[in-house]
């Protein structure tokens, strides 16, 4: 045959290079083998930049116990994204291993939240707190999409910091973007947003404890209720006393007890317009599967909560397990605060700031009023 090969070279003829490199050497550097070398290196380099930054976080906590980690991780990624000395390698060489932080250990992390929610202790709290949960989730998940649509927010940032807001913060943020691949400066932009705003929660709820006239169990199911991250609100809760806390927690592990359903919703949701659009939306189409009503991570949550409720596993597991879920949040936390782009946020941040304060006080005022007709 007289054809050529896509490179040019006439059928039969070997290329100029293979005749002078030997049968067994290995690949040349830009070729496949080096590519894959420089790509593990610069995961490798990613992910060290996220471990540190969740160290210098910790350490942040203990030097100032009221600035939680996920807060210090968050404004530590979104610093070194933005300082000149350090801005070249994390947009840079740092970036593949950032954006894994991000993704993938955000995704390990949600599973091992599982394993600090007990079936038996949330179906203690009753079913008159089950039902003013999800009134309070669900008008504050609905609220805050409506308001950052009609406030203009970009891309899937209302439905993000809606998630962030109803359920538990940064994990439900992460959990949901996975299903509807959400552009990483609307995650991020929605991480930093809720982040911060549960951090002035930890100021503020203590304040405003008498003046609503609650008692300490009241005041924990209100901040359980009302408070986004789980650290967030074991730090509030804790300023009343050790009654509050256990009320606060398990009311919080109810709320995180909704995220699967959740992001089976959204999951369904997002198939039923693509359906009806007649398009399975570019992610989807390009890899020829339907988006799926319960992740595999979620299957994963859900699996560690029934673990969880059999009462098999020790506590110093459930400890060591705690622990390991704050370090790959706050490594998660750092990824995603890198991928800030402040010059972007500054242009939406009035928008933004002002549906984040609108659902803070939604969220506060339902909490506020289901706990006087519960408890």
């Amino acid at each position: 045959m007289n054809g050529r090969t896509a490179t040019g070279t006439p059928v039969g003829v070997s290329h100029p290079a293979t005749l002078l490199a030997p049968a067994d050497a290995a690949p040349a550097p830009g070729t496949g083998g080096g590519r894959r070398r420089r790509s593990a290196a610069a995961v490798l380099c990613g992910l060290l930049v996220a471990a540190l930054g969740a160290g210098l976080a910790w350490t942040m906590h203990l030097l100032l116990p009221a600035v939680p980690v996920p807060t210090a991780a968050v404004v530590l990624g979104m610093a070194a994204a933005h300082l000149p000395g350090l801005r070249a390698t994390v947009r840079g060489r740092a970036r593949p291993g950032l954006t894994l932080a991000g993704k993938r250990l955000m995704r390990i992390g949600i599973v091992i939240l599982g394993l600090q929610l007990s079936l038996k202790d949330v179906l203690g709290l009753g079913w008159a707190t089950a039902g003013m949960v999800l009134c309070v989730v669900a008008a504050t998940f609905w609220g805050t999409t409506w308001l950052g649509r009609r406030m203009g927010l970009r891309g899937d940032q209302p439905l993000l910091i809606a998630t962030g807001y109803s359920i538990c913060g940064a994990s439900a943020i992460g959990a949901v973007s996975q299903v509807t691949g959400s552009d990483e400066e609307d995650i991020a932009a929605s991480v930093a947003l809720v982040t911060l705003c549960g951090t002035l929660a930890i100021g503020v709820l203590p304040l405003l404890h008498h003046p609503l006239g609650l008692d300490d169990v009241q005041f924990g199911r209100w901040t359980g209720a009302s408070v986004h991250d789980v650290g967030q609100v074991v730090a509030t809760a804790q300023t009343a006393g050790p009654a509050a806390l256990g009320e606060a927690v398990l009311v919080k592990l109810m709320r995180v007890a909704l995220l699967a359903p959740l992001v089976a919703t959204v999951a369904y949701t997002l198939r039923r317009q693509r359906t009806a659009a007649g398009t399975a939306g570019s992610r989807a189409a390009a890899s020829g599967r339907r988006t799926p009503l319960l992740p595999l991570f979620v299957l994963g949550f859900l699996a560690m909560i029934a673990v969880r409720s059999t009462g098999v596993l020790p506590a110093p597991v459930l400890d060591a397990a705690q622990q390991a879920q704050q370090l790959l949040l706050a490594m998660a936390m750092v990824g995603l605060g890198s991928m800030v782009n402040l010059p972007t946020l500054a242009r939406t941040g009035p928008r933004v700031a002002a549906v984040g304060l609108i659902s803070w006080i939604l969220i506060a005022a339902a909490s506020y009023a289901g706990v006087l007709l519960t408890v």
